[in-house]
């Protein structure tokens, strides 16, 4: 997210437009499908304090992308790099904290009805994994403001996946819930793909790199967690906690109806 003047100075008032109104779209569809969570009464301020980090930090990037995309082609060329260095370093932060959390809930055993636990200690961490990698290559590509900008819409829309799983009706969506909520980011390099075709009549690769990225969770995740090596791992990861009770490639059942 180490967005500078140099890498937005090339690109026109139109390519900037699209960049903020998707960064919008997205922000405002994490927010509606976290506060629905909060008004619906299936989440609350009462839940461990990981659960906040968690949140502090997810949210706060969602603040950080929104803020740049905002500054990009406007901010003074310093406020661009403070707050690139901020953004570098809060990427790492979710990279720990959301794994932690991960671990977290399929230790005790409370991983979400319609994933499979082992699916899903592996998956998670992978998505982060790949949007990390987004991240690098866009700062890595931030004097050139074509690939840029492209990457930071892709890493943001491979993180949607929780938003669209509390969007869409996962339960019904079992056995393939993860993939659904994960694969309707692609809206995003979508949306990218059809704005170049009609503007300059050719697809930038940086969207196929993005797409990619965001497709290669599906099949990479579902090979580790159904081979010996899932099998090791999650075995690992629930020894001595509650969830070593939980078959790892079973759906838990849902929640008791309130």
């Amino acid at each position: 997210m180490m967005a500078t003047v140099s890498a937005v100075s090339g690109a026109g008032d139109d390519t900037l437009r699209f960049y903020r109104v998707m960064a919008a779209i997205m922000a405002v569809l994490v927010i509606v499908a976290f506060a629905g969570q909060f008004l619906a009464g299936r989440s609350s301020f009462n839940a461990r304090p990981l659960v906040h980090v968690h949140a502090v930090v997810f949210m706060g990037w969602t603040g950080l992308f929104l803020v740049q995309s905002r500054f990009a082609g406007r901010a003074p060329l310093a406020r661009h790099r403070t707050l690139g260095w901020v953004s570098a370093g809060w990427v790492m932060l979710m990279a720990v904290t959301g794994t932690w959390i991960t671990l977290d809930m399929v230790q005790r055993g409370i991983a979400p009805f319609f994933f499979q636990p082992q699916h899903f200690v592996i998956a998670n961490p992978m998505t982060l994994l790949f949007f990390v990698i987004l991240v690098a290559a866009a700062v890595r590509l931030r004097h050139e403001s074509a690939w840029h900008m492209r990457l930071q819409l892709c890493a943001m829309a491979a993180l949607l996946g929780p938003a669209f799983g509390r969007l869409l009706p996962s339960p019904l969506l079992i056995p393939y819930a993860f993939e659904a909520a994960l694969l309707a980011g692609l809206f995003v390099p979508a949306a990218g793909i059809a704005r170049d075709l009609r503007r300059e009549g050719r697809v930038h690769p940086a969207w196929w790199w993005g797409t990619a990225a965001i497709v290669a969770t599906v099949p990479l995740a579902r090979l580790a967690a159904f081979s010996p090596l899932g099998d090791a791992l999650y075995h690992w990861v629930v020894a001595g906690h509650p969830g070593a009770s939980v078959p790892g490639l079973a759906f838990p059942p849902p929640p008791p109806m309130p």
